[in-house]
């Protein structure tokens, strides 16, 4: 029996396959009206629309037993590295510039892997869309390890950065693949579940990167921060290749080379890179090495906002070949997508800038700093798989995203009123607050947007939403690092002080108390805590502003008894 075609303005075949569509979205009945109900497709329905695989391959798709959890186990290892490297090379970072000489590019070590992770993401949806979802997998695989591998080799500076340039767009391939294998494979009412498993081990390796990096850094060396990815990326892409069974593969498949090409939207993705240097300089710039006023800044201001535009309007016109979708903006598509960047802007704020509150102002060593943030990581990670498995029971995501809005927002607010003699207790305590907001509230959003698209669209709606979670944790920490230091120089270059501003910027954290005299040193930590709390108030305003948008969700409820996609 042939697929059958779903009457849309798109115009796209819908695939009817039993655990390999997105939940449904039953609305309630606050929310009813019977002229905007999404249809309900019933047993009998589905054998008149046929469903919809029958000339594709006979191999079932991995929905469980052991070959399941060992797919399972291989995209868990597979976020975690691209996790990983999202913060490992924090700590290393001094160690790095001390072997290439010079500071000028240290800012581009992290940068040049997050901004081509998150521009990249929804080129790769658009993959696992037009092209076999197995091999599209492992090539990132591939490519990510290439990456790490020039990393760890790197002879300087350059090589360094084209380095991470590639792992950023493997890693994007990795973290949308991921997801979208979840999406297609699990059963839809267990979905969120699965997707708790990723989010626990994306948050868990987010959060020891800096003491992982500090211990290979310190007792090793700064290149086993990349090496590491090579083992544990081989092994996941050997149980992929070996065990992991994709589902019948979509009509798409059989679209032109050229128009599949078409489909990535490359050009879309140039743009959006370019306006993403642009927004970095400018930050980097602004308030440290040059004014606010002077040319290059404004100017890559300018062009930041300039290239934006240009981006809307490129995807735009490009219709159902842009990276995003204009008719996949649905209501709670695009209230998740706001939120999730706020909510990953606030996390990696956290993240980041925690351990530089340990380090100089507690004065404790980086592996030290990485174990005081334990009561994040680990609150964080038990919140995000709690969380999954209650919502798949329960059913409503928007109490979820609320809740964990709320005590995100109230724990950054307490981090925020952190100063340099806090007690553990208070530490300990924020952190874990903090982290069981974000945990409860992390893999909501993308779950969410899942089951508010037909089956076809997952993969570009999985990148969409992964994009803008990724960018979230750029921007917002280049606009925290931008808040910290203005503040802190500030403060340096005040009346009162007789200390060099620029030394202390260009002073690594653990070296403050052997370049500056103990007389020095309470204005230099009261001027960080000033720089830090600055950085803590703008995850206090995101956070804040994610409990807010929240609220605009439509009410609906997962049901993995029907294959439905709902018009929210």
């Amino acid at each position: 029996m042939s697929t059958k075609t779903r009457s849309s303005q798109t115009g796209e075949t819908a695939v009817s396959s039993g655990t390999s569509t997105p939940a449904t979205l039953e609305k309630s009945n606050k929310d009813v009206s019977p002229s905007h109900e999404t249809p309900v497709v019933g047993d009998r329905e589905k054998e008149e629309r046929g469903s919809g695989v029958d000339d594709a391959p006979t191999d079932k798709p991995s929905t469980g037993g052991f070959t399941f959890l060992m797919t399972v186990t291989a995209l868990a290892m597979s976020m975690f590295l691209v996790s990983l490297d999202m913060t490992i090379v924090a700590t290393a970072i001094p160690k790095i510039t001390d072997e290439f000489g010079g500071i000028e590019d240290e800012a581009w070590y992290g940068s040049a892997f997050f901004i081509t992770l998150g521009s990249f993401q929804a080129a790769w949806g658009k993959a696992y869309k037009y092209f076999p979802l197995k091999i599209s997998f492992l090539l990132s695989i591939l490519l990510f390890e290439i990456g790490s591998l020039i990393c760890g080799v790197a002879p300087n500076s350059i090589a360094l950065c084209i380095g991470r340039a590639i792992t950023g767009v493997g890693g994007a391939g990795i973290s949308s693949g991921a997801f979208t294998i979840i999406a297609l494979s699990a059963p839809p009412k267990q979905r969120p579940a699965y997707i708790g498993i990723l989010g626990a081990s994306y948050g868990v390796a987010a959060a020891i990167g800096p003491l992982v990096g500090g211990a290979f850094t310190t007792n090793i060396t700064w290149r086993w921060c990349f090496y590491i990815n090579l083992p544990i990326g081989g092994l996941a892409g050997g149980i992929i290749l070996f065990f992991y069974r994709p589902p019948p593969p979509l009509p798409f498949l059989d679209t032109p080379l050229t128009e599949k090409l078409l489909q990535m939207d490359l050009p879309g993705t140039l743009i959006l890179v370019s306006a993403l240097v642009c927004y970095v300089l400018a930050l980097q710039w602004g308030g440290v090495s040059l004014s606010w006023g002077d040319s290059k800044v404004v100017g890559t201001l300018v062009g930041f906002g300039v290239l934006l535009v240009v981006y809307a309007i490129v995807q735009r016109a490009q219709k159902e070949r842009a990276a995003m979708i204009g008719r996949l903006f649905r209501r709670n598509v695009v209230i998740m997508m706001i939120y999730i960047d706020l909510l990953a802007g606030t996390f990696f704020l956290l993240v980041y800038y925690l351990p530089i509150y340990f380090q100089v102002v507690s004065g404790v060593s980086a592996a030290q700093s990485g174990i005081r943030n334990l009561p994040l990581i680990l609150a964080q990670s038990a919140s995000t798989v709690i969380s999954g498995v209650t919502l798949s029971k329960f059913g409503y995501p928007q109490p979820f995203l609320l809740v964990g809005g709320v005590l995100t927002a109230v724990g950054s607010g307490l981090l925020y009123t952190l100063e340099v003699n806090t007690g553990s207790g208070k530490w300990i305590g924020y952190q874990l607050l903090a982290g069981i907001g974000i945990g409860w509230c992390f893999q909501v959003p993308l779950v969410t947007a899942q089951a508010s698209v037909a089956p076809e669209d997952l993969p570009s709606v999985t990148a969409m939403v992964l994009t803008v979670q990724t960018l979230g944790g750029s921007v917002f920490v280049s606009a925290g690092q931008s808040a910290m230091v203005n503040v802190l120089l500030k403060n340096l270059r005040s009346e009162t002080s007789t200390i060099d501003a620029v030394k202390v910027a260009m002073t690594g954290a653990t070296e403050l108390r052997q370049k500056f005299s103990s007389t020095q040193m309470p204005f230099i930590l009261t001027s960080y805590m000033e720089g830090l709390q600055a950085t803590f108030l703008v995850a206090v305003i995101a956070s804040s502003v994610a409990t807010v948008v929240c609220l605009a969700t439509r009410w609906v409820k997962f049901s993995g008894q029907t294959t439905a996609a709902a018009a929210a």
